[in-house]
C-alpha cells in the first residue's frame, strides 16, 4: 500500500478525481448538468450509490441557481445542516440560511399540538415573504408538512428531500417526487443533513465558478 502525499489545498481536487474515475469505471453515467452535485454528495459520505438514487426534476440545477440569484433563502431543519452551508457563498447573492427548531415558539407550538417541531417549522417558514429552497436532511415531517402546504397552494423554489431514518421517511420522498416542485431527492433510506448541506454547497460552487469566485 502506497500513501499519496497530497496538499491540504489539493485533497478535495484528487478525491473528485478519484470519484469519477470509479464512476467510469463501474459503468456509471451521471448526466453532466447534475454531475457536480452527485460528486460532492458521494465525496461527503464515501457512498457510491448516491449515483444510482439521487433523483432531479427537469432542469432543477439551473432553476436552483435562478432562485439563488434572485436572492431565495434556504430553510434546514437542522443546525447542523445550517451550518454545513455555506452561507458565505450564499450571500453573495443576498440569500440567508435559516432553521427554526430551536425557536420558542416553534417549540411551544410543536408540543401543544403533538406534532414535530420539524413540522411546525415548516408552517413558519411559509409565511416568509421571501423566495425559499427547503434543504430537508432529517425530518419526513418536514417534507409531509411541505406536501400539505403545497397542495393548499403554497410553492417552494425548490424542495431538497434527503432525510435519513425509517419512519415515513421513504414515503415522504415520493410524496416530493409525485409533487409538481423543483426537486432534488435521494430515494431510499439514506441521506442526512450533511448531504442536504453538499447539494446545497454543489449549486453554490458551481455559481462561484461561473462569477470567477
Amino acid at each position: 500500500m502506497q500513501i499519496e502525499h497530497i496538499l491540504p489545498s489539493d485533497i478535495e481536487k484528487r478525491s473528485f478525481e478519484i470519484i469519477r474515475k470509479e464512476l467510469a469505471q463501474s459503468g456509471v453515467s451521471v448526466p453532466k448538468a447534475v454531475e457536480q452535485t452527485v460528486v460532492r454528495v458521494i465525496h461527503t459520505t464515501a457512498d457510491f450509490e448516491y449515483a444510482n438514487t439521487l433523483m432531479f426534476s427537469d432542469d432543477v440545477i439551473e432553476k436552483a441557481r435562478k432562485a439563488i440569484y434572485e436572492g431565495a433563502c434556504i430553510v434546514t431543519d437542522t443546525n447542523m445542516a445550517l451550518s454545513g452551508i455555506n452561507k458565505r457563498s450564499l450571500a453573495k447573492f443576498g440569500g440567508e440560511v435559516f432553521c427554526f427548531m430551536a425557536d420558542e415558539e416553534v417549540a411551544g407550538e410543536a408540543s401543544k399540538r403533538k406534532v414535530t417541531r420539524a413540522y411546525v417549522s415548516m408552517e413558519k417558514a411559509s409565511r416568509m415573504d421571501k423566495k425559499l429552497i427547503f434543504a430537508i436532511g432529517n425530518a419526513p415531517t418536514a417534507l409531509i408538512k411541505l406536501k400539505e402546504l403545497m397542495d393548499e397552494g403554497y410553492k417552494p423554489e425548490l424542495i431538497i428531500g434527503v432525510p435519513v431514518g425509517f419512519v415515513n421517511v421513504v414515503e415522504a420522498k415520493e410524496l416530493i417526487i409525485e409533487s409538481d416542485v423543483p426537486y432534488i431527492v435521494n430515494r431510499g433510506r439514506k441521506g442526512g443533513s450533511g448531504v442536504a448541506a453538499a447539494i446545497v454547497n454543489s449549486i453554490l460552487y458551481s455559481m462561484d465558478e461561473k462569477r470567477g469566485k
